[in-house]
Parts: structure tokens; sequence; C-alpha cells
């Protein structure tokens, strides 16, 4: 049994990054499946139902800007972790100026999405647990802006503002664009083998501002 919901999100910017882009991070044009999905499991996630996104409403233009960030080139130490754990006195920082660099990013400013999506219940749901039980929670959590932790845009400097949406008909900023092609666009991560995760795409295309995900193809 699935659960349909509507949930209306907003922020200031987001950051979507193509994953062919190695150091200058630029985003896609619109939110990706699997960035809707990470918003929906801040709100409200548990073991025995699984999050899936049906249709993406692209509500806002659009728009590009360009800004510049602080980020580290290096990884704290795996090793220097687990030293520090044993007891070890041992530096477990990133501190050298030489590790700080300053990359462009090409970000999307003023978003705003209707993410409509349904879950499944799954075999690791108590025996207690049920579609109703479910359903009840999370819109009791979408209506009182609960979260387990602030859902953002694609990095955590880009927090996510959200609410139930109980709007039947959704103005979109694309109603008058028959079709938009957006290119191959990033769908999820195939999890089913931990040591080798394999990323999935799909043909990302808007019509009248809706990306509709339901029996896409995916391309691994």
């Amino acid at each position: 049994m699935a659960l349909g919901v509507k949930v209306k999100v907003w922020g200031d910017y987001a950051l979507f990054t193509r994953p062919e882009m190695k150091s200058e991070r630029c985003s896609y044009d619109v939110i990706t499946p699997s960035a809707a999905r990470g918003i929906l499991e801040a709100v409200y996630w548990h073991p025995g139902l699984k999050w899936i996104i049906d249709r993406i409403y692209v509500n806002k233009p659009i728009c590009f800007t360009s800004v510049r960030r602080n980020e580290v080139k290096s990884k704290v130490s795996a090793s220097n972790a687990l030293s520090v754990y044993n007891g070890t006195p041992k530096q477990l920082c990133i501190s050298s100026r030489a590790d700080i660099v300053q990359r462009a990013s090409l970000l999307l400013r003023d978003v705003e999405y209707v993410i409509e999506a349904h879950f499944d219940m799954t075999d690791r749901a108590n025996p207690g647990d049920n579609p109703g039980k479910f359903k009840d929670i999370i819109l009791r959590r979408l209506k009182r802006g609960e979260c387990f932790h602030t859902p953002y845009f694609g990095c955590r400097e880009f927090p996510v503002k959200f609410c139930l949406c109980e709007d039947k008909n959704i103005q979109t900023a694309y109603a008058d664009v028959e079709e938009k092609d957006l290119g191959y666009m990033l769908f999820d991560l195939d999890y089913a083998n931990p040591e080798e995760i394999q990323p999935m795409f799909f043909r990302a295309v808007m019509r009248k501002g809706v990306i509709d995900l339901q029996n896409c193809e995916v391309i691994r």
C-alpha cells in the first residue's frame, strides 16, 4: 500500500553538483530525485518505509549565480582518528593553509519546488507498523515543520524550508512551455552492493514545469 504526499520546498540557494565536474562545482538545472528523497527522509525516516519520488514541480524560473567558496582539498586521516580514539595524542583537524582552497561554484538562486512522492512498506517494518500509522506521523510532522535534521539543497550550507502542500492545482514557472529537455541527470545511487555503489541516471524532460519520474528509464 502506498501513500501519496506533496511537499513544498524552497530556499535562497541550491547546489545539486554534476558528477562530471571535478573541481569547480556546477549545479544541475533542477533538484535531483535523490536530493528530493533526502529532504523527505530528513522530515521522516523509518526502516519500515521507502520513499519514492513521483513528480517534481518547478515553481520558480531556473536562475543561476556564481560564487566563490572556501573548501578543503584534504581529508582527515582514518589512521589518525583511530590513534586519537586509542589515546595517542595526534592532531585531528585540517588547519594547514595549503589545504584550504577557494573554488568557484555555479549555484541555483531563489528555488522552489513541490515534491510529489509516496512510500512503500519494507520488510524491515515492525509488526505494529502500518501505512495509516506512518501517514499520520508524516502529515503531523509536515504541518508542524518538524524534521530529524535540517534538510538542505545539495549542500548543508543551503537549508530548505518546507511545508505540506495541499493545493490541487500547482502553478509552475513553465506552464506555457510544452517541453524542455534538461539532459541526463543523476537519478539515485544503487546500494545493492555496498562494495560497489553504482550511480543511476535518467533523461530529465520537463513538461509544463513538471518532471514526471513514474516509469522513467533509468540508465546505470
